[in-house]
């Protein structure tokens, strides 16, 4: 079973969003089945309504994953399946944890059941399509996004512009995080470089574990007026 992370559904904005909804587009219309995983402590909000929309006539079998469960006591938990089944779409609702485990096994049971029998896509050791240098890039994007959500949540893109083995235990990586504004360097910096050296330590401790050495990583924050907008970086950048 392949499972193909969508990037985010919202309404095209610029050129990056418009090449979002495309794929988004072109991926669920290849694709076997279609999996949307609500976060229970957060509860169904404006923007799970709106991915559910999306889905709604694609012509491919939908099913609800409500994961966290194990954060919520009975009754929150019912009332976010509840929401989850008022949403309009979706054959079956999981409540999961994938953090424990909990309910993770009868959704992989369901989701194997819809799909059509076929040849190995993939190696069955490859656990990723993904070059190393775009899956670093996006675990350093995670990074920065988990600790300035509410800021800069779409502005940023992370290029990967060395990886070098050093020695055998240690591995340097050289990252450029693009922003938008000065206003936005600003917050991704903070004061004296605590904000950028926060997002450097959580950073490298998941680069560490991915690539399983010690990593030095070097960070930059540059500041690219309008990327989203620029097709031909779009382009350099991979993201179709």
């Amino acid at each position: 079973m392949v499972l193909v992370d969508l990037p985010g559904v919202q309404r095209p904005r610029d050129a990056l969003t418009a090449r979002m909804a495309k794929r988004v587009q072109r991926e669920l219309e290849d694709s076997d089945a279609a999996l949307l995983i609500l976060n229970g402590e957060q509860g169904v909000g404006p923007g799970d309504r709106f991915i559910a929309q999306a889905l709604v006539g694609v012509g491919t079998p939908v099913t609800i994953a409500v994961n966290k469960v194990d954060r919520l006591n009975r009754s929150d938990t019912m009332a976010v399946l509840q929401a989850a089944s008022e949403l309009e779409v979706g054959d079956e609702i999981f409540p999961i944890s994938a953090r424990t485990g909990l309910g993770v096994a009868a959704l992989v049971e369901h989701l194997s059941g819809l799909m059509p029998a076929g040849p190995f896509m993939f190696a069955t050791e490859e656990l990723s399509d993904q070059s190393r240098e775009v899956f670093l890039a996006e675990l350093i994007r995670e990074a920065v996004i988990r600790r300035t959500f509410h800021e800069v949540p779409h502005a940023v893109e992370v290029v990967i512009e060395e990886i070098e083995h050093s020695r055998p235990e240690l591995v340097r990586v050289r990252a450029l995080i693009w922003v938008e504004t000065e206003s936005q360097k600003g917050i991704l910096v903070g004061a004296g470089g605590r904000m950028v050296k926060a997002i450097g330590i959580d950073a490298r401790r998941e680069l560490q574990r991915e690539l399983g050495s010690q990593v030095h990583l070097d960070l930059s924050v540059r500041v690219r007026r309008d990327w989203r907008a620029d097709e031909s970086l779009l382009d350099r950048l991979g993201i179709d």
